[in-house]
């Protein structure tokens, strides 16, 4: 099977996990990231607008915005890495690329902090996205300039002993699911 094969095969089985937690385990998630996040002062933290059953990080970053700058991912063209441009709780949204919100104005920031969402992830903390590799050319991009910190965002049933793996994919640094931190496995 090749590598390609291998990842929308991944992708189909973890979309469908992810739908039966979310419907179970919605709140519990939250809770935990709101939980872990709630001493962070003074950051500058990429989150995301949640899409299909993707985990909502969204109380967390409400609470966050009181002490932190908090910026949304915006995807300025195919192969790039993302661009992030702060947001506070209802600040305008418009539909962007794949029709994900986005905030209409505001500064463009660089996080230092990214919270990121995935379809699913491997006990050594590698993510599966949606195939764009957004998230694997930012992280790259942001660790060659200095400091970040890329916390996962799921449900443990999205989890799985192994990913199928390219050289450009980069790993978490921590996830939090309804269950609270986990780290590396290794």
């Amino acid at each position: 099977m090749t590598l390609a094969k291998a990842k929308k095969a991944a992708r189909s089985a973890a979309f469908a996990r992810r739908k039966a937690a979310h419907s179970a385990h919605a709140a519990a998630a939250s809770e935990a990231l709101n939980a872990h996040l709630s001493e962070t002062r003074g950051r500058i933290v990429g989150g995301y607008l949640p899409i299909r059953t993707e985990a909502n990080p969204l109380p967390a970053l409400e609470m966050l915005a009181r002490h932190n700058r908090i910026a949304m991912p915006i995807v300025s063209g195919a192969g790039l890495p993302l661009l992030f441009r702060e947001w506070w709780p209802g600040c305008r949204l418009e539909a962007g690329t794949f029709d994900v919100m986005v905030p209409v104005e505001g500064a463009d920031l660089v996080p230092d902090l990214i919270i990121a969402p995935l379809v699913a992830f491997d006990r050594k903390l590698y993510r599966l996205g949606y195939g764009g590799g957004f998230y694997d050319r930012t992280l790259e991009r942001l660790r060659a300039c200095g400091q970040v910190e890329a916390l996962g965002f799921a449900y443990e049933a999205q989890g799985t002993d192994a990913l199928p793996l390219e050289p450009t994919d980069q790993p978490l640094d921590g996830l939090v699911t309804e269950l609270g931190m986990r780290l590396c496995e290794d």
